[in-house]
């Protein structure tokens, strides 16, 4: 069972910025996308941004433009880059990589963003 490794997460003032990295404990062939959700106390999870194999980016409303999706395709390794950092942005975020292909949905364990005002 491969797991998802997620990094980078912590405590940051408003407006400042954190890079999430997530990585994967054994090599994944077939990858169709992968990206990042967050969830906070009291919320459902929901979408921050996808990124698929070609490269093609998808970004919720509320981060457009202060957050930027990439990827390490030799590594399998994506990132997200968060910047302007508000209080609302405080979650859980986790790592997602899926493959239709070959036919798996994997989720990492989470890493606690915190944003103070």
């Amino acid at each position: 069972q491969v797991q998802l490794v997620e990094s980078g997460g912590g405590l940051v003032q408003a407006g400042g910025s954190l890079r999430l990295a997530c990585a994967p404990s054994g090599r994944l062939f077939g990858i169709t996308g992968m990206g990042w959700y967050r969830q906070a106390p009291g919320k459902q999870r929901e979408l921050v941004a996808t990124i698929l194999s070609g490269g093609t980016t998808n970004y919720a409303e509320p981060v457009k433009g202060r957050f930027t999706i990439s990827r390490d395709n030799a590594k399998n390794t994506v990132y997200l880059q968060m910047n302007s950092l508000k209080p609302e942005d405080t979650a859980a975020y986790y790592c997602n990589v899926w493959s239709i292909v070959v036919g798996y949905n994997y989720w990492g364990q989470g890493t606690q963003v915190t944003v103070s005002s």
